[in-house]
């Protein structure tokens, strides 16, 4: 399964309250079960971040992460989500993770962020935009949910 993450995910490790299930789905990960998704944008977030956030991806054998670009396709998808109020103006890093993960054709998206991404009214909107957009449904959840 290919799982696209966002920053939240990684920094999900070292908080009490997401750090168990954030670590059973990185094991899964090492397993081979998932293949992580990462994007240029959330490597450019870790730039920010505390050293053991920036350097968690390091223990990944590449055949574990598919790297993506933040493509001129999603951007322009982003940009439709702000477009229809699916979130603010001040929102558009999160639109850009969600867009590059639909034009990427992800199985799921990953995320701790309940503000602006696993949301269920913000998941409806951003769906709404994708199919009228021409693009398929984007699967959005939280570390928790892909267990099984």
């Amino acid at each position: 399964m290919r799982i696209y993450i966002d920053t939240s995910v990684i920094g999900g490790v070292y908080d009490d309250e997401f750090a168990e299930s954030t670590n059973e789905f990185f094991r899964k990960v090492d397993s081979g079960e998932f293949t992580l998704v990462v994007s240029e944008l959330l490597r450019t977030e870790l730039l920010r971040a505390p050293e053991r956030v920036r350097d968690y991806l390091v223990k990944f054998a590449p055949r574990e992460i598919e790297e993506v670009k933040l493509s001129d396709e999603a951007l322009d998808l982003a940009d439709r989500y702000i477009a229809e109020k699916v979130v603010g103006a001040t929102s558009i890093a999160d639109c850009q993770h969600i867009a590059v993960a639909t034009v990427y054709k992800v199985d799921v998206l990953v995320s701790w962020n309940f503000k602006h991404i696993v949301n269920l009214k913000r998941i409806r909107g951003y769906n709404s935009v994708n199919l009228r957009s021409g693009y398929p449904m984007l699967e959005i959840r939280t570390p928790i949910e892909v267990l099984g």
